[in-house]
């Protein structure tokens, strides 16, 4: 199993330096989030960038997924706005940047790019929140074709696709496309999913591209150091390699970059001791 850690867990580091201390720590590679102090997808020189980061990570020996939840990238004032849930025009920047974000995910040779629908807004029906929807993925889902990646839609706690059903429901919406596979958070199983952890990994398996994990408790959406949650993680783990899942498996911990390194090392002693396996 590999495991990885999320650059949104250390962004008191600039990128070159997260990266090196992931690298030095012993983690097998990175969920690289986009964001205006990491690898800034509106940067002017950001293909110049882009090489750097890919020389960077092939030099550390460091595989990459790219991650879109950045929380003000498009918008100063408002957190994650807008969506793919509004109507198209207001919808057309977070398309803008999904496709962004699918090209310099080609250049890097991500993995997968994980990204989510967001919140509904008040002013938008349920059932026009998923016809929007629908209509942003398959934009995306053009980009992601075109440039040979993989997509991971994450059902994230809160927004209209918030579980696997609401996953599986959009893949149907969508026509089941190759591309689009699914993101899936450990501690959002634990918090909301209706089965057993280790089960809705099972369930998931089929779709799975891409893994964040972290330790939760049930019905609060709050991302915790591992031993701080209610998760049994062997079992887990476990399930992962039962379905046949080979991707990276990645720490997010977005609050805890005052103490990143620390944190990260903690975790990653944590996971290895978890995996049963003899590194």
């Amino acid at each position: 199993m590999r495991f990885g850690y999320g650059t949104n867990g250390l962004t008191n580091h600039r990128l070159d330096e997260a990266l090196a201390v992931l690298a030095e720590l012993g983690y097998d590679g990175v969920a690289l989030t986009l964001d205006a102090g990491h690898l800034d997808p509106y940067a002017p020189d950001i293909g110049r960038q882009v090489d750097l980061v890919a020389k960077r990570l092939g030099e550390l020996g460091l595989a990459v997924v790219i991650e879109t939840g950045g929380r003000y990238v498009l918008d100063p004032f408002r957190k994650h706005h807008p969506t793919l849930l509004h109507p198209a025009e207001q919808a057309a920047s977070r398309v803008d940047l999904l496709r962004r974000a699918v090209r310099i995910g080609a250049d890097l040779g991500a993995e997968a790019v994980s990204f989510w629908s967001g919140i509904r807004p008040p002013e938008v029906g349920v059932e026009e929140a998923w016809a929007n929807l629908a209509t942003g993925v398959a934009a995306v889902l053009d980009e992601a074709v075109a440039r040979d990646v993989t997509l991971g839609f994450e059902p994230e706690p809160g927004m209209l696709v918030e579980d696997i059903a609401g996953f599986e429901r959009l893949r149907e919406l969508t026509g089941a496309p190759d591309r689009l596979g699914l993101t899936l958070d450990i501690g959002h199983c634990r918090c909301l999913e209706p089965d057993p952890v280790p089960d809705s990994v099972r369930r998931a398996g089929p779709y799975l591209v891409n893994v964040q994990i972290e330790d939760m408790r049930r019905g609060v959406h709050e991302h915790l150091e591992f031993g701080e949650g209610e998760i049994d993680f062997p079992p887990v783990l476990d399930a992962l390699d039962e379905v046949g899942y080979r991707g990276l498996v990645s720490v997010e911990l977005p609050r805890h970059s005052h103490a990143g390194p620390a944190v990260a090392e903690r975790s990653l002693r944590f996971l290895l001791e978890s995996s049963r396996e003899d590194r």
